[in-house]
């Protein structure tokens, strides 16, 4: 089942708007805008005018407030998660679903394609207990993820040679309310996936495609 984008979220109840950039921001809504200042119009967060550490840092530094960013985080507990648009970042950003690459039948019981986005500004994903997304690639965008509550767990798979071949995993971790990732295509197919069985995890998203 395809992930939902909730539509309050995307209002200008939910989503942070010049109104509120022009008001006093708390430490979250200030986080939002640093990223989105850093990244200017630079075209993605492997630009040559971009420091992804600098923005890891940023995100890593941040002492998660469920107060701070509660009003952004609407859930639907019927899907694998929820996408809450915070901020659409330096104008290249819309909201649009695209297909993404699935690339081996062996995930076709999975999912055959997943709902996501180009040029994503910055969102909020809520996560369903004991659920998460298909394996998928990001269709050349590039992420960086921090867990504000809960956690998740991301498995990597290695791009299958050929069809016949069902992708290996290479790698499984387990990401703390409070840890950063990063991921692109480079790294491999991944998953994302809440393990606990009975509460929401949340995370943060800046999401960009090269172009």
């Amino acid at each position: 089942m395809a992930p939902s984008i909730a539509k309050d979220a995307l209002g200008s109840g939910s989503s942070l708007s010049p109104a509120t950039k022009s008001t006093s921001l708390n430490a979250f809504e200030t986080l939002v805008s640093d990223l989105s200042r850093i990244l200017g119009p630079s075209s993605g967060l492997d630009s040559s005018e971009v420091d992804v550490k600098q923005l890891q840092k940023l995100m890593e530094d941040y002492v998660s407030s469920e107060k701070d960013w509660e009003k952004y985080a609407f859930e639907d507990l019927s899907r694998g998660y929820t996408r809450n648009l915070v901020d659409e970042g330096n104008g290249k950003s819309n909201l649009v679903s695209v297909i993404c690459h699935v690339t081996s039948p062996h995930f076709a019981l999975e999912s055959t394609y997943i709902e996501c986005a180009t040029n994503y500004g910055q969102l909020i994903l809520v996560w369903t207990p004991n659920k998460g997304s298909p394996v998928h690639d990001h269709a050349d965008a590039h992420c960086l993820m921090k867990v504000l509550k809960g956690t998740l767990k991301e498995t990597r798979f290695d791009f299958p040679r050929n069809n016949a071949t069902a992708p290996q995993v290479i790698k499984e971790i387990v990401y703390q309310q409070g840890e950063v990732t990063y991921m692109a295509d480079e790294l491999g197919l991944h998953k994302i996936s809440n393990p606990d069985e009975g509460e929401i995890a949340v995370s943060l998203h800046r999401e960009y495609l090269v172009i």
